[in-house]
């Protein structure tokens, strides 16, 4: 049975840094490209980062691009998302996903194209 489990989330002031970790287990972890989502109160979930089973290419929503970062340990099985100089509109609970299909070459920015899903962590970041 596949596992993620999130971690890493906190309170942080605006402007601050966190880093969010996702520990995947029950299959080949390097297999598979893996992203992160967020989730706002009332709000859709949407697309933050992604990255593909190797860990050679990466893509970013606009909102975040340039503060945080994907990178991913296939060794430890682990996916992080470094997130900086972060605002409060990047309040949210964020999720990692890891993709239906192994080895694909375009990266994927819909959720349902993700089978598998954290628990979430909680993301707050103060004005």
């Amino acid at each position: 049975q596949v596992q993620l489990v999130d971690s890493g989330g906190g309170l942080v002031r605006a402007g601050g840094s966190l880093r969010l970790s996702c520990a995947a287990s029950g299959r080949t972890f390097g297999n598979y490209a893996m992203s992160w989502f967020r989730q706002a109160p009332g709000k859709e979930r949407e697309f933050v980062a992604a990255i593909n089973w190797r860990g050679r290419s990466t893509y970013y929503a606009d909102s975040v691009k340039g503060r945080f970062t994907i990178s991913r340990d296939n060794a430890k099985s682990t996916v992080y998302l470094q997130m900086n100089s972060l605002k409060p509109e990047d309040t949210a609970v964020y999720y990692c996903a890891s993709e239906k299909s192994p080895f694909t070459v375009e990266l994927r920015r819909h959720a349902y194209e993700y089978d598998y899903w954290g628990q979430g962590t909680q993301v707050t970041v103060s004005s």
